[in-house]
């Protein structure tokens, strides 16, 4: 069967992958010119974890990682005021957790089939034409091609959701915030093994060292309606630029290093929430179908997890997309909802909107440095009730 995948993030690459190991025939499609690189640091850990040392990369990805040992919060002096040790969530995890730039994740994913399946990039999908044989898919580049079955596995902002999803309009929940990452060199304040947050009410701003000089910066703000995504790399900056000059610690030279960065990612915190993740022969996957939020902490071992049961499903009834997607949602949707309710609050730990909100944050990771609080909320904060298809 010849399936077309669109996007090469991180739910791409893992459903071809497993397609391939199953006997499909995948093409995978991209509208990036090339792979993506860089993002903002993620942890991982879980069921993708699972998927990832089931596909023989878990080496590969730990040769990548960073260790943090300590989350500090930091005053406008830079004086720890709070924060606890990360030893915890290794800890709960037996080692099976990860902190690592999301694009080395999507790299080592796109490394297992580069050369064995087909690959386009700079190619964005246009219409979707479908019937009881098939679907027909047009391209902004090139003609219109004839495939069995389509999975969207390209993002919050689905292309395929929108051409083939009567609720695509409708199907993304803003959650108040909006986040951005950039890496830099040479920045002159490092705390190896450290992530450093400052926050003020409704913003923070982090680091963490890198190698070879390199540091990235995390920031979150507070916003009451969704700002657009018609926002070129310049408007973003200056939208930075507004939320966070002068406003103490490192902000003003974060900013000055932010000026000469050109991989800086910006976006909305926000879920996908759609009732069914298949409409005929299209299904969704990853963030497309499921976005928790980037705040959640496990969209990419999310979207690993779904795209290997989408594959195992379409194993099991031989290609009949039919039997496949519904039992695919089935098993996975229930598991995802949970998740996204527990994620919908996450911005209130990152950025409470007033002072006395940052005071009950302080307060409430000063108490992560009490071991047995800290095991507990590690152990709910990582712990999968969810098991994997053989």
């Amino acid at each position: 069967m010849r399936i077309l995948i669109v996007g090469a993030g991180i739910a791409g690459p893992t459903l071809a992958y497993w397609l391939r190991q199953y006997g499909f025939t995948p093409t995978l499609i991209e509208q990036a010119p090339a792979p993506r690189i860089g993002g903002y640091v993620i942890d991982f850990w879980g069921i993708g974890y699972d998927v990832a040392e089931s596909m023989g990369i878990r080496p590969l990805l730990e040769r990548d990682a960073y260790r943090i040992d300590e989350v500090r919060l930091v005053d406008s002096t830079g004086k720890r005021i709070a924060g606890f040790d990360a030893e915890v969530f290794r800890a709960v995890a037996g080692s099976h957790f990860l902190s690592l730039p999301r694009g080395d994740l999507a790299r080592r994913l796109y490394e297992s089939v580069d050369g064995c399946i087909e690959t386009m990039f700079d190619q964005t999908i246009t219409g979707i034409d479908q019937d009881s044989r098939g679907v027909t898919v047009a391209f902004e580049h090139g003609k219109p091609r004839q495939f069995e079955l389509v999975i969207g596995a390209d993002g919050l902002h689905s292309q395929v959701r929108r051409v083939a999803f009567d609720e695509a309009m409708q199907c993304e929940r803003f959650l108040g915030y909006y986040t951005a990452a950039f890496s830099a060199t040479d920045y002159p304040h490092r705390d190896e093994r450290a992530y450093v947050c400052y926050t003020i009410p409704g913003a923070q701003v982090a680091r963490y060292a890198l190698r070879d000089d390199r540091s990235a910066f995390f920031f979150i703000f507070a916003q009451p309606e969704p700002l657009g995504r018609a926002h070129d790399l310049l408007e973003q900056k200056h939208l930075l630029q507004e939320r966070f000059a002068g406003r103490g610690w490192e902000c003003d030279e974060i900013l000055h290093a932010l000026d000469g960065s050109n991989d800086l990612y910006f976006d909305a915190v926000a879920q996908t929430r759609l009732s069914r993740w298949c409409a005929g022969r299209v299904a969704l996957v990853g963030d497309a179908a499921y976005a928790p939020s980037l705040l959640a902490g496990q969209g990419a071992a999310l979207a690993m997890a779904g795209a290997y049961v989408l594959a195992n499903a379409l194993h099991r009834a031989a290609g009949d997309h039919e039997i496949a997607f519904a039992e695919y949602q089935k098993r996975f949707k229930p598991f995802v909802d949970a998740k996204r309710r527990a994620a919908a609050g996450f911005g209130w730990w990152f950025a409470p909107r007033t002072r006395l909100g940052l005071c009950l944050r302080n307060l409430t990771t000063r108490v992560m440095d009490l071991p047995f609080v800290a095991h507990r909320i590690a152990a709910r904060t990582l712990g999968d009730r969810f098991t994997l298809p053989g």
